[in-house]
C-alpha cells in the first residue's frame, strides 16, 4: 500500500517531493493486498474520529479471501471470506446515536454486514427458477433412466442453446473427469437443484437526506442482469429494475424517495441510464469498446475504455469530450475534495501513473513503481485528503521474499539433517526428541538429557547413548548410556559431569551420539580400536580384559585395531546395523 508517489532511489523521491502536490505518507512493498478499487472503503468504522481501511481482499491467486481492516500501516482485524469479494462500502443504517456506519461487503450471493467489525447481517440473494430440462434430467438420473455419459451429453447440448443458464451442480459436473462424473451423479441426485444469481458490483443511494451522514440503500448489480435496492434497515428489497446485460461499474446520484438517477455500466460494451420508477433503462450509451471504470463527477459520466480512452457523457448520452491515455487503464476511481467543492476522475495506468483529471483537463500526474490495481481517496485517520495506491509490484515482492524464505528455511534444515544438530528426531522408524540442559558455573558442569519418545503408541528399547568431545578440553566420568525403555510422551533424564580442561577458557561442541560406534582404549599405548558394538560386548570385554577402558565414539577415528584376538572375535559377532544420529551441545 502506498500513499501518493513513489521513486525508486531517495534522490528520485526527494526531488519528486519538492516537485509534487503529495507528500509519501506510507509505503509498503510487503503489504500483500491482492484488491481493486469497488473493495477499498474508507470509513469511521468505530465512531471515534479515526478513520480506517477496510479491504476486500482476494488474496493470493484468488485463494484465501478475506477482509482486511487496516488502522494506519498495521493490520487492525482479519476475517476470511466464503467467496471472492466483489465490493466494499459503508453506509448508516439508521439515524439513532451512535452514528456509527456499517460496512456491507458483497462476496458471492450475499451481502455481509459488519457493525463495529463484528459480524451483524447477512443478506442473500433470492433464489431463481431452475432451467425445467435441466430439472427434468437430473430427475431421469435419479430414477437410473439415463447413465452419467448421456447426462453429460444432453446438459451440454442445454447450455448452449437454452436462455436459463445452469445451475451450480450441472456446472461442476460438466467440468469432471469421466471417471468422477459417475459417482458425483450417484452423490446429489437427489438433491433438489438450486440456482441463485452472484453481485457483481455494489454501491449506495442516499435514502431520503442528501446530508454525509444521511441514511443510505445498497444497490446491488446481480449476474441475472438485475438491479437490486436494498431497505438499510430491514434488508428487504424496495426496488427491482431489470437490464440487457449485466452490470459491472454502478453509479447514483439523488435520493431514493425522491428522485434518483442511476447508470451501470454492462458487459456487453453499453451503459443503461435508469430514473425512480422505472423498471426498464431509460437511456443507452453504446460503447465501442468495454469499459474498465465509471465514475460519476459534477454530473459527468466519465467512462474508461479498453482503447486507453477517457469519455465523458451526459445522463442522456451525449459525448462531451475525449482523451487518450498513454497507457492502459486499469482502474478509476473518484477524487472529491469537499473543502473546495473539488471533484476529479483518477486513472490507474499500466505504466505506474496516476492520472488525475477535471473533466478533460490534466491536473496531476503521480508516477508509481507498477502497474496501479487500485486507488482510493478520502479521509484516513485523521488526515483528509489522503490517496492509497496499490500496485502489482507489491504482490511480486512479497511472493520473491516468500519464496526466498522458504528456499532459506529448507537449506537450514538440509544442513541441520546433514550435521546432525537438529533436536528432533528425521526418521519416523525411531521418533526421538531430545533437549540438553548445561547447569553450573565451571570448571565443572552438570549435563542432564532430557529423552522423549514422540511416537503414539509404540516404546522404544535398547537405545545407546554416548558423547564425542574434544578429550583435550573435557572430561567425562561416564560418556556411555544405555537407556532404559522409552514410553510415549514422557521425558527421562539422563545426568553426567562435563569437567572443562582449559585454563584459557576455550570451548568447544560436545556430540551427543544415538548409536553403537564406540572407540575402546587399552591400558597400553596404542592399544584401541573403533568399532560397532553393543553395550552388552563393551562390559563383556571390559570383564574379560580390565585395563581396556570404553571412551570416546565416534565413525571419523580411523586409529588401529591392536586389540586382544578374543576381543576382536566377540566384538564381530555382536556388530549389527542400526541408525545413528547426532546431537550438539556448546558448553562453556
Amino acid at each position: 500500500m502506498a500513499a501518493a508517489s513513489s521513486s525508486d532511489s531517495e534522490g528520485d523521491r526527494a526531488e519528486s517531493e519538492a516537485s509534487s502536490k503529495w507528500l509519501d505518507a506510507h509505503y509498503d512493498p510487503m503489504a500483500n493486498i491482492h484488491t481493486f478499487s469497488a473493495c477499498l472503503v474508507l470509513a469511521d468504522l468505530h465512531g471515534d474520529g479515526e478513520y480506517k481501511l477496510a479491504v476486500g481482499d482476494l488474496g493470493p491467486s484468488g485463494r484465501q479471501p478475506c477482509l482486511k481492516v487496516l488502522k494506519g500501516p498495521t493490520v487492525l482485524a482479519e476475517s476470511a471470506l466464503p467467496a471472492l469479494p466483489a465490493a466494499a462500502a459503508a453506509f448508516l443504517m439508521g439515524q439513532h446515536e451512535p452514528r456509527t456506519p456499517a460496512l456491507a461487503l458483497a462476496s458471492g450471493p450475499c451481502v455481509y454486514v459488519y457493525k463495529n467489525l463484528r459480524p451483524y447481517f447477512k443478506f442473500s440473494l433470492p433464489q431463481l427458477p431452475p432451467n425445467p430440462l435441466e430439472q427434468d434430467l437430473w430427475n431421469q438420473a435419479k430414477e437410473d433412466q439415463i447413465d452419467h455419459l448421456t447426462l453429460k451429453e444432453m446438459l451440454e447440448g442445454i447450455r448452449e442453446k437454452a436462455e436459463v443458464p445452469l445451475s451450480v451442480q450441472s456446472l461442476r459436473f460438466l467440468q469432471l473427469e469421466l471417471s468422477e462424473m459417475e459417482a458425483f451423479v450417484n452423490q446429489h441426485k437427489s438433491k433438489p437443484i438450486k440456482r441463485q444469481a452472484v453481485i457483481t458490483t455494489m454501491t449506495t443511494l442516499k435514502k431520503n437526506m442528501a446530508d454525509e451522514d444521511a441514511m443510505s440503500c445498497l444497490v446491488l448489480g446481480t449476474e441475472n442482469k438485475e438491479l437490486l435496492v436494498l431497505d438499510p434497515e430491514a434488508f428487504t428489497i424496495l426496488a427491482k429494475m431489470s437490464l440487457p446485460g449485466v452490470p459491472v461499474f454502478l453509479e447514483v446520484s439523488g435520493q431514493f424517495d425522491v428522485a434518483f438517477r442511476l447508470a451501470a455500466a454492462c458487459r456487453n460494451g453499453n451503459i443503461y441510464i435508469l430514473r425512480r420508477d422505472c423498471k426498464r433503462p431509460k437511456y443507452c450509451i453504446e460503447l465501442s469498446t468495454q469499459p474498465v471504470g465509471l465514475v460519476l463527477a459534477h454530473k459527468v459520466l466519465v467512462v474508461g475504455s479498453t482503447q486507453d480512452n477517457l469519455h465523458g457523457f451526459t445522463h442522456k448520452g451525449k459525448r462531451l469530450w475525449t482523451v487518450h491515455m498513454p497507457a492502459a487503464i486499469l482502474t478509476m476511481n473518484l477524487l472529491e475534495q469537499r473543502s473546495r467543492g473539488l471533484q476529479a476522475v483518477m486513472a490507474g495506468l499500466a505504466n505506474g501513473e496516476v492520472r488525475i483529471y477535471h473533466d478533460k483537463a490534466l491536473l496531476n500526474v503521480i508516477r508509481t513503481p507498477d502497474a496501479v490495481t487500485s486507488l482510493c481517496f478520502g479521509r484516513y485517520g485523521r488526515e483528509d485528503n489522503t490517496l492509497i495506491v496499490t500496485t502489482r509490484a507489491m504482490h511480486r515482492t512479497f511472493q520473491t521474499d516468500l519464496y526466498l524464505l522458504r528456499l532459506r528455511a529448507a537449506r537450514a534444515y538440509v544442513r541441520a539433517l546433514e550435521s546432525s544438530l537438529n533436536p528432533v528426531s528425521a526418521t519416523a522408524r525411531e521418533p526421538l526428541k531430545l533437549h540438553a540442559v548445561v547447569q553450573g558455573l565451571g570448571p565443572t558442569f552438570k549435563l542432564t538429557l532430557h529423552l522423549q519418545n514422540t511416537s503414539t503408541a509404540r516404546p522404544i528399547l535398547g537405545l545407546l547413548v554416548c558423547f564425542l568431545y574434544n578429550e583435550v578440553l573435557y572430561a567425562l566420568p561416564r560418556a556411555f548410556f544405555k537407556v532404559p525403555l522409552l514410553v510415549p510422551g514422557l521425558n527421562y533424564p539422563l545426568e553426567t559431569f562435563v569437567e572443562s580442561l582449559s585454563d584459557k577458557g576455550i570451548s568447544d561442541i560436545i556430540k551427543v551420539k544415538r548409536g553403537e560406534n564406540i572407540l575402546l582404549e587399552g591400558p597400553e599405548t596404542g592399544q584401541r580400536v573403533a568399532c560397532k558394538t553393543s553395550e552388552r560386548t563393551v562390559l563383556e570385554a571390559q570383564e574379560r580384559s580390565p585395563g581396556w577402558t570404553c571412551r570416546s565414539a565416534g565413525s571419523q577415528y580411523t586409529g588401529g585395531s591392536e586389540t586382544p584376538a578374543s576381543m576382536q572375535s566377540e566384538m564381530r559377532t555382536a556388530l549389527r546395523p542400526q541408525h545413528q544420529e547426532t546431537r550438539s551441545l556448546g558448553t562453556r
